[in-house]
């Protein structure tokens, strides 16, 4: 019997950012996703239906808020949580992601150890 490993799409546009992520992720028992651009992180996220999102703002094709809203707005996805990681860090950019429908917003550069918390934090309140 396989186990059940909760999904995580990671979107960012930063090659050694992604590798990064992946390994920590997957040494922490999650299967994991990747996609290099918004529009390509949307697509993912509507046919892979991951447990929770990790989502870069600044990203070729659309952007992070964009992507986040049209999942936010869409109820086959809204219950997705979405952690925004970026290395956009006014003030006025952290209200955007709220709006956009962000469950936590992180700037990078990020600590691993937070980014996990958040992680298991977040799929805990959705189980």
């Amino acid at each position: 019997m396989t186990e059940n490993k909760p999904k995580i799409l990671i979107v960012d546009d930063e090659q050694p950012i992604l590798e990064a992520l992946t390994i920590r992720l997957e040494a922490n028992g999650y299967e994991v996703i990747t996609a290099i651009d918004g529009a390509d992180g949307l697509s993912k996220a509507r046919l892979e239906k991951p447990d929770l999102i990790v989502l870069d703002v600044m990203l070729p094709k659309m952007n992070g808020y964009k992507v986040s809203r049209m999942l936010k707005f869409d109820e086959n996805y809204q219950h997705i949580p979405i952690i925004m990681l970026t290395a956009k860090i006014q003030s006025v950019d952290m209200e955007q992601g709220k709006e956009a429908g962000a469950d936590v917003y992180l700037t990078k550069p990020f600590q691993a150890d937070e980014l996990l918390k958040h992680i298991k934090d977040l799929l805990a309140k959705k189980a």
